[in-house]
């Protein structure tokens, strides 16, 4: 096995330059041509001007190019900034900055490649590999660097865990900004792999993706549980058997989505995994639909190899065995804080006080059961207080999604001219639930959580929920369109 991912991706374009490296939806690239286009766009990451170690930006633009020009930044030895294009300029700027980025490259596809591509830059200690950015759904969006060593020991893990091999064709539906690239694009093209990429563009068209799988025969799939649902309701009573491994991230898998995935992926194992943009993947859960559909969120499992978990309660102390309180995680692919910005407290030392490990504070709520088996139970800062009781919308989110007849599920905190914060729900009901309606859902949900936790309202709606650009329920919307003021 190859050290690095750049060692990885040289020696499959050396040994076997004429193998496909991309392909999907977009022109078929050979690993040679790859190479050979990464090599010509090095002159605009290494020129005059440029400090050592200073980033480069390129604007994560789903494209074969692009992969060049971010291949090209990693044979330099250069750290890149991958902000999404779907970024306003103002906090594209502003994020930039942060990074110590001076230039912000677009790819180009008319770039002639060189006759003779030479070798990577010398390595360096401290070498950061890609500068990521959080979602901003806690705030202004941060830049995340992730040292080389900490993504090629992903890689290696990655590679292993989930049998990339060569040939091997792994979809890619997230965005090239998304951590979820480590596993999709990066650690496929350093084993040999093939990346099907998914056109943002009809990345919501179930029917295209669907058949974007059938044809290419995928193995790997890695996606935000939203990806599922559109398979699975773009073909109902057909299946994927190609397909050995699945794996939801993101958010929560609803229930019903569960039970339809095995007849839909007949041939794989499912996966539950869990992780920050800081800390890559922490944890992975195998689903077994037989013990897992049931009431309650899917777990989140166990950490991976060579991560430490701790679950510290709200008085700060950390909790030994079974019990409840904020996650916090340390991993052999984390980053070491953010670019421009103070950590604060979202890296940590260990509350004991015992040296040599910082901890991110997820802000994840998890509970840890006798096992040592982690389910997330809901967000720190989205705890409120209802006429007293402190209630975390999340958890009841959660109740809700574990109801046979729920699609998706939205629980907000609303300003309350007498109460200060009430409850309100918006349920999306699956195909065919006639019955579902607020007095059964109320009832539910009454089974399951305290009164205070009830909602005020619960809507059933049979829109789809509006959704972020990763995927998950977009409560600002929900709250501007669904829900009284």
């Amino acid at each position: 096995m190859n050290a690095t991912l750049v060692d990885g991706f040289l020696a499959q374009a050396r040994r076997r330059p004429d193998a496909v490296a991309l392909t999907g939806d977009c022109e078929e690239v050979t690993y040679g041509t790859l190479l050979a286009r990464a090599t010509a766009q090095r002159g605009r990451v290494a020129g005059p001007g440029l400090a050592p170690g200073e980033p480069v930006g390129v604007l994560a633009v789903k494209s074969p190019a692009t992969i060049a020009l971010v291949l090209a930044c990693l044979l330099e030895r250069r750290p890149v900034l991958l902000p999404s294009p779907t970024l306003g300029q103002d906090v594209r700027a502003r994020l930039t900055e942060a990074a110590g980025a001076s230039r912000l490259l677009t790819a180009r596809d008319d770039d002639r490649a060189t006759a003779e591509p030479y070798g990577p830059a010398p390595a360096r200690p401290d070498t950061t590999a890609f500068v990521l950015t959080t979602s901003g759904s806690t705030g202004v969006p941060k830049a995340v660097p992730l040292p080389a060593a900490a993504v090629d020991r992903f890689t290696a893990w990655a590679g292993d865990a989930f049998g990339i091999a060569e040939d091997t064709p792994v979809l890619n539906h997230a965005p090239l900004n998304f951590d979820l690239c480590l596993l999709d694009v990066w650690t496929t093209l350093a084993r040999g792999g093939r990346v099907v990429l998914a056109d943002p563009g009809r990345a919501t068209r179930g029917t295209h993706l669907f058949g974007l799988l059938q044809r290419h025969r995928v193995e790997v799939v890695q996606a935000v549980p939203m990806f599922f649902r559109l398979l699975a309701d773009a073909a109902p009573g057909r299946a994927l058997p190609a397909v050995r491994h699945a794996l939801t991230t993101g958010d929560a898998l609803p229930a019903p989505l569960l039970a339809e995935l095995p007849p839909l992926l007949p041939a794989a194992r499912l996966h539950n995994v869990y992780g920050c943009t800081e800390t890559n993947d922490s944890f992975v859960h195998e689903v077994v639909p037989a013990r897992d559909t049931g009431p309650g969120p899917l777990p989140i499992g166990r950490p991976l190899p060579g991560v430490h978990a701790l679950v510290v309660a709200e008085d700060g102390t950390v909790v030994d065995g079974e019990g409840r309180g904020e996650l916090y995680v340390s991993t052999p692919f984390q980053s070491e804080g953010y670019l421009g910005a103070p950590a604060g407290p979202a890296f940590a030392p260990h509350p004991r006080g015992l040296p040599g490990r910082r901890y991110f504070r997820s802000g994840d709520l998890v509970h840890r059961a006798a096992d040592g088996t982690f389910t997330l139970r809901g967000r720190t800062d989205f705890q409120v207080k209802v006429r007293g009781v402190r209630v975390n919308p999340q958890e009841v989110e959660a109740v809700l999604l574990a109801h046979p007849l729920v699609r998706e599920a939205a629980v907000l905190a609303l300003p309350d001219p007498v109460a200060g914060k009430l409850l309100h729900a918006v349920v999306r009901g699956d195909r065919g639930a006639d019955g579902l309606d607020s007095l059964t859902l109320r009832g539910h949900l009454a089974r399951g959580l305290p009164r205070a936790a009830i909602p005020s309202t619960v809507r059933v709606t049979a829109d789809p929920l509006p959704r972020t650009s990763t995927g998950k329920v977009d409560r600002e919307r929900v709250a501007q369109a669904l829900l009284p003021a």
